[in-house]
């Protein structure tokens, strides 16, 4: 392994630690709920569902079937809550690749080794990547057991799918506020960018469904090529995930070619 990755990623276990252990917590306690829910059906009935407000149920993605193991997963693991926290910790991750040593006045000093701008980047955001990837297979394994202790009785191929789809979403927004950090050197600019994209294609994805004045803004979602498939029911939308993956290799391309021309703050 470079020795600029696992520096990297030395820098990073803390927040990998931490985020990694708040999202485990986070699913096993949201799914562990579904047992309990099962012994309160109507709670949970689609005459209960129904009296929830529209743009509620459209966020939440549409809930007509929480009731099922399938249904309750996508909710509280896959639709909303997961993406977020895991979103976030690829935000703060890609903002301590450039952006965060620019502010602290030690990114220069690491420029002055024998090491070229496009190398630097490339093995940063290796670490980053490795990282996410890190925190998602924990995070899988941690989603199949709990979901397989509270008998949802969801095939683990749709898991894995869907948990797929999740790492390439996050991955995208990773390298977004990598390459916002390489081109501008604030982290703040970073976390706005991603934020505002994040937030704003979220809404787009889900209300666009039953909102035709907006419904043409989900293409220019990253949310659209990771939900649009329904990968937990229908299993592995490829096209989407290359999209995903052909987006982030243009971000990544990017940001090499602004970090390169770019004078960095001193």
């Amino acid at each position: 392994m470079p020795t600029l990755v696992r520096k990297s990623l030395g820098e990073y276990r803390r927040a990998l630690i931490g985020w990694t252990v708040g999202l485990c917590a986070f699913l096993g306690m949201y799914i562990s709920i579904y047992a309990s829910m099962m012994n309160d059906p109507e709670t949970f009935s689609k005459q209960a569902i129904a009296k929830y407000p529209g743009a509620f149920k459209d966020l939440m993605g549409g809930m007509s079937d929480i009731a099922t193991g399938r249904g309750y997963l996508q909710a509280v693991a896959y639709q909303l809550l997961g993406p977020l926290l895991f979103t976030m910790c690829a935000a703060i991750l890609g903002n301590r690749a450039i952006a965060g040593p620019e502010e602290a006045k030690t990114l220069e000093l690491t420029l002055t080794l024998p090491i070229d701008r496009r190398r630097l980047l490339l093995e940063r955001w290796a670490a980053l990547a490795l990282g996410l990837l890190a925190v998602a297979l924990v995070t899988l394994a941690v989603a199949t057991g709990a979901s397989s202790a509270a008998h949802m009785e969801v095939p683990f191929g749709g898991i894995l799918a869907a948990h797929t789809g999740l790492f390439l979403l996050v991955l995208f927004f990773g390298t977004l506020t990598l390459c916002v950090g390489a081109a501008f050197g604030r982290k703040q600019v970073a976390l706005a960018v991603v934020g505002v994209w994040g937030v704003a294609g979220y809404i787009v994805e889900t209300m666009g469904r039953s909102i035709d004045a907006i419904s043409w803004l989900r293409w220019l979602s990253p949310v659209h090529y990771y939900l649009d498939g329904r990968p937990l029911y229908q299993g592995w939308p490829y096209g989407d995930y290359l999209v995903l993956l052909g987006a982030t290799a243009v971000l990544l391309m990017t940001a090499l070619l602004a970090f390169e021309r770019r004078d960095v703050g001193v």
